[in-house]
């Protein structure tokens, strides 16, 4: 989600993006636990995180959020 914000950020992507379900479709997490699980792993329980990225925290559940907290931006 968080390259997601980025590529927004940039002007990569245009219009409204829903960032979860983009996510979910490009970045198939159910995959991994399934074959993680099949070759004998624990896969983690949740697949997004919080962190910060040059000071800046990033929430998963809020990634509007975090990209209009920059000032620096492609103009729209």
């Amino acid at each position: 989600m968080w390259i997601l914000t980025q590529m927004k950020r940039w002007g990569q992507l245009k219009g409204d993006v829903d960032y979860a379900a983009v996510a979910r479709q490009v970045y198939l997490a159910t995959d991994a636990a399934r074959l993680m699980k099949q070759d004998g792993f624990t896969p983690p329980e949740a697949t997004t995180k919080t962190f910060s990225v040059m000071g800046k925290t990033f929430d998963p559940a809020k990634p509007k959020e975090y990209l209009e907290s920059f000032t620096i931006k492609r103009a729209s």
